[in-house]
């Protein structure tokens, strides 16, 4: 069945099981709750409030080829301040805040409380059910961002 991609909201589809940790947390201790959930990001809080997101990129990048040691706070590796959605917003909006952006992980908040995260794996399940007309508009906004990101004046 298909369905029009710019009706659709994030909330159908995003996972709602996540992970957040307090920012006065390690970093150490931050890759064990990840592991041991079987997830690929956590969310940092201050005050049970949504400040930044840590991936396990951020651990390549940033803790390995920095040499941090692992015992280092949270919020030094963190991606900040955070890219969110809210849960109505379209997936069609989400692909390409995605594209624009770069990121492959996007929290959802509603009422300062990350609520799921939307991730470029749920995107693709949902591809399934877009009709063509809406991959025509992800496909057509994607390339006129990169072409407009490559202008040369």
């Amino acid at each position: 069945m298909s369905k029009d991609a710019s009706k659709i909201p994030v909330k159908g589809f995003m996972t709602k099981a996540i992970i957040s940790i307090d920012a006065a947390t390690g970093a150490n201790v931050a890759a064990k709750m990840m592991e041991k959930a079987g997830v690929g990001s956590v969310i940092v809080t201050e005050n049970k409030k949504p400040i930044g997101i840590v991936t396990e990129r951020d651990f390549a990048v940033r803790i390995v080829a920095y040499a941090y040691p692992t015992h280092t706070k949270i919020t030094q590796i963190m991606s900040s301040p955070i890219i969110h959605v809210t849960p109505n917003e379209s997936v069609l909006d989400v692909a390409d805040l995605m594209a624009t952006k770069k990121i492959r992980k996007i929290p959802v908040i509603e009422n300062d409380e990350a609520i799921g995260i939307i991730t470029a794996s749920d995107m693709l399940n949902l591809f399934t059910l877009l009709t063509e007309e809406d991959l025509k508009k992800i496909y057509s906004n994607f390339l006129i961002k990169i072409y407009d990101q490559n202008i040369v004046t």
